[in-house]
């Protein structure tokens, strides 16, 4: 017990976080853009700036930027609260830019979990899911060819 922190392997690629690991916990505190779909009782103190309103709701059409962990406990496709929208490094635009060349955009600087931040979204239903998965894949495979080409570079010179 000489190491001051063991490390815990994330939990990111799966159905869950895991909640002993430091990335997972940073990474379910990611902020989500979302839009209510229902009015939300007494959460308007906690969310939206103060007015002389005492009735403390959310209303309806509202748009929240939430933490995943509770945009993921919040959503639900049968009932309907909320509908979460995707965050700008996760849209069309972007997953152009990363098709043509990932290694030209940081991406610690643009989301430091990148690829397991854009995994969990993929648990809320969304028609571009599929091009978010082939996005992430495709990025994945394009930096490390680039790694490996430019290591390969460097032990040939």
């Amino acid at each position: 017990m000489s190491e001051a922190y063991f490390r815990v392997e994330s939990g990111a690629l799966g159905p869950e976080e895991n909640s002993l690991s430091l990335d997972d916990t940073l990474m379910s505190h990611e902020k989500l853009p979302v839009r209510t779909e229902t009015a939300m009782p007494r959460l308007g103190a906690f969310f939206l700036e103060r007015t002389a309103d005492t009735d403390n709701a959310v209303p309806r059409g509202s748009k929240l930027e939430l933490p995943s962990w509770l945009a993921k406990g919040l959503f639900d496709n049968k009932r309907r609260i909320l509908s979460v929208e995707l965050p700008k490094i996760y849209q069309e635009g972007w997953r152009t830019v990363f098709s043509a060349d990932a290694d030209m955009v940081d991406l610690h600087k643009m989301g430091p979990h990148f690829y397991g931040f854009g995994s969990q979204l993929l648990h809320f239903d969304s028609p571009e899911n599929a091009d978010i998965s082939q996005s992430l894949l495709q990025t994945f495979i394009g930096l490390n060819i680039a790694t490996l080409l430019h290591r390969r570079s460097l032990t040939i010179c």
